[in-house]
């Protein structure tokens, strides 16, 4: 469980977490690098000051520089490595990247319902500064598309409102309450969608990983229900192999890391 402190990066740290999460249902183990991505954040020069981005920033991010093992960089101040050791092998940062996310393997899926559904858009909002494009699928698909990768153990990034009266941090509950549906859904914050759960009445709840240390009372973790997820996500960026194929249009985008 990581803290990603004062910084602005969680998508980032959520992006990376479900990387992680995929080569753990591969059978493998990683720990990556937040902080070299914040390091390379300062030499990106579409970067915002703020450093805020979305789950798709970090594959542009690290399509472009690279990335490596937490053990090679686990702060900030740390000088950023030039070579990546894995497994008695040697790498470059892009090599590295290569070796643990391959182009075009993962997947960003949103539920807008002012676009047409089954065609990819590419959101204008600030945090979407690295162009990246969006597959639009209606809100239940969206669900569906979550719960079956999640099911299946794939690695989920979630990206969605956290200001929402029914965003119990220190609790570690998420729940749609009578004013959640009053109010517009924002982009805050960025986790990983770890395990499927539900409570004593057996209704559905996700497991997310998130990125503020262990101080609430289910050590760093979150349960999200269905309900708050159906109405409060702006994405999800699951690998293609999860996303059922007459999902898609007739054409794919470019992968963030051809760009």
């Amino acid at each position: 469980m990581k803290d990603q402190g004062r910084s602005q990066t969680c998508w980032a740290y959520a992006m990376l977490a479900a990387i992680e999460t995929e080569h753990i249902m591969r059978g493998d183990s990683v720990c990556l690098s937040a902080p070299y991505v914040e390091h390379c954040l300062r030499r990106e020069p579409k970067a915002p000051p703020s450093h805020r981005g979305m789950a798709t920033t970090l594959l542009y991010m690290i399509g472009r520089h690279g990335l490596v093992p937490h053990q090679a960089m686990p702060t900030t101040a740390d000088l950023a490595p030039r070579q990546a050791f894995m497994l008695g092998a040697v790498y470059t940062p892009l090599e590295f990247a290569h070796s643990v996310c391959a182009p075009g393997e993962y997947v960003a899926l949103t539920a807008d319902e002012r676009l047409p559904y089954r065609a990819w858009h590419v959101p204008d909002a600030p945090d979407n500064w690295s162009r990246d494009s969006f597959l639009n699928v209606p809100p239940d698909t969206l669900l569906a598309v979550a719960r079956r990768a999640t099911d299946q153990h794939h690695g989920v990034c979630w990206e969605g409102d956290t200001s929402d009266p029914g965003f119990d941090w220190p609790q570690g509950v998420v729940r749609l309450t009578p004013l959640s549906r009053l109010t517009r859904t924002t982009d805050d914050h960025c986790m990983a969608i770890v395990g499927l759960a539900h409570d004593s009445r057996h209704r559905p709840f996700f497991i997310l990983k998130n990125s503020w240390g262990t101080g609430n009372a289910r050590q760093g973790l979150l349960y999200m229900s269905h309900d708050y997820f159906v109405h409060k996500t702006v994405a999800i960026v699951v690998p293609r192999q999860a996303v059922p194929r007459h999902l898609f249009p007739g054409a794919t985008p470019p992968a963030p890391h051809s760009r």
